[in-house]
C-alpha cells in the first residue's frame, strides 16, 4: 500500500521526538524558551522589595525638595560650610537639583540599590526553597543565570534613571532650567550641562557594576539574601576606607572604588577625562571577573534548597 504524501514528514517528525526523548529531554522542549527575560522580570516586580526600592528612588528627590522649602526662611547658624554651598548650588537650577541628588545618593545609597538588586536575586530563590524547582522545570543553570543577572542590572539602571529623572524633572519645575554650575568650573550653559550629566549618570552606571558583580558573585554563594547585599555593601565600604590611606601607596589604583569620584571630572572646563576612562576599564574588568567566578562556582555547586 503507498504511503500518503504527509507520511515521510510525519515519520521524521516521530524520529525527531524519539531522539530528543532518547537524550534525555521530553518531547518538544527548548532550554531556549525557559524563564524568559520579560517572565524573571514580572516576578521581580511583584516582590515588594522591587517596588519599594523604585519608589524610594522617586519620593527620595521630592524629599530633599520639601527639605530645601523648610530650610528656605531658616536661620542660617548652620549656613557655613561646603556643604552649604552645595545646598545654595542645588537650588539654582534644575540641572543643578539633579547633580546635587546624585552627589549625596551616589556613594551609599545607590551602592546599596545596585547590591540589593544583584545580590538578592539568587540567594532569596534559594533561601525560598524555589531554587531547585527552578532548575527542575528544567532551566539551564548558564541560562537562569544570565535572565536573573540581566534583569538585576535592569532593574539597577532603572532605579538610577528613576532617581535623575525625577530629581530634574522636580528641580526644572520648581527652580528652572538654568545653566549647570559646579564648584570646579564655571557655568555650563544648559543644553551642554545635560549632556555632562548624562555623561556622569553613564559612568556611575559602569563603576557601580564592580558592586553589581560582586554582590552577584556572594548572591551565588550563599542561601542567605541579606549576607550577599550586606557583603557587597561593606567589602565597598571597607575598600573606600583602604583608598584614604596615602600610605598603601600605588596600591590603592587597584582598589575598585579608587575611581569612585572620577566623574567629577565631567565638570570641570576643559572636560577631564583620563580618570573616567581609568575607572571604567577598572569597574568593567571588576565585574568581569566577579560574573564568570559566579558562573563558575554556579554550574558546578550542588543546589540543594
Amino acid at each position: 500500500m503507498a504511503d500518503s504524501p504527509g507520511s515521510g514528514a510525519a515519520d521524521m517528525a516521530g524520529t525527531d521526538q524519539m531522539t530528543v526523548a532518547g537524550a534525555g529531554a521530553a518531547p518538544g522542549y527548548r532550554p531556549g524558551a525557559t524563564l524568559s527575560v520579560v517572565t524573571e522580570w514580572r516576578r521581580q516586580f511583584a516582590r515588594r522589595r522591587t517596588q519599594l526600592t523604585l519608589a524610594a528612588m522617586v519620593l527620595l528627590p521630592l524629599i530633599v525638595l520639601i527639605a530645601f522649602q523648610f530650610n528656605a526662611g531658616g536661620d542660617d547658624d548652620n549656613g557655613n560650610g561646603e556643604f552649604a554651598s552645595l545646598i545654595d548650588l542645588a537650588t539654582s537650577g534644575g540641572l543643578n537639583f539633579a547633580l546635587f541628588c546624585l552627589f549625596v545618593s551616589a556613594s551609599f545609597l545607590l551602592v546599596v540599590v545596585v547590591a540589593l538588586f544583584c545580590g538578592d536575586t539568587v540567594a532569596s530563590e534559594a533561601s525560598w526553597g524555589s531554587l531547585r524547582y527552578l532548575l527542575a522545570v528544567p532551566v539551564p543553570r548558564a541560562r537562569l543565570l544570565a535572565v536573573k543577572l540581566v534583569v538585576a542590572l535592569a532593574y539597577s539602571g532603572l532605579a538610577l534613571l528613576l532617581l535623575v529623572g525625577t530629581a530634574l524633572l522636580l528641580g526644572t519645575l520648581r527652580y528652572g532650567w538654568e545653566p549647570l554650575s559646579s564648584t570646579v568650573a564655571a557655568q555650563i550653559p544648559a543644553a551642554e550641562g545635560l549632556l555632562r550629566l548624562l555623561g556622569i549618570v553613564g559612568y556611575l552606571a559602569v563603576a557601580l557594576l564592580v558592586v553589581a558583580g560582586l554582590a552577584f558573585l556572594l548572591s551565588v554563594s550563599t542561601d542567605a539574601a541579606l549576607g550577599a547585599v550586606g557583603g557587597a555593601v561593606l567589602l565597598w565600604i571597607l575598600s573606600s576606607i583602604l583608598d584614604q590611606i596615602e600610605a598603601l601607596g600605588v596600591v590603592r589604583d587597584f582598589l575598585p572604588t579608587h575611581y569612585s569620584t572620577a566623574w567629577l571630572g565631567l565638570l570641570s572646563t576643559p572636560v577631564q577625562t583620563d580618570d573616567v576612562v581609568r575607572g571604567c576599564i577598572s569597574a568593567i574588568s571588576y565585574a568581569t571577573i566577579f560574573w564568570s567566578l559566579a558562573f563558575w562556582r554556579f554550574t558546578r555547586k550542588d543546589v540543594v534548597s
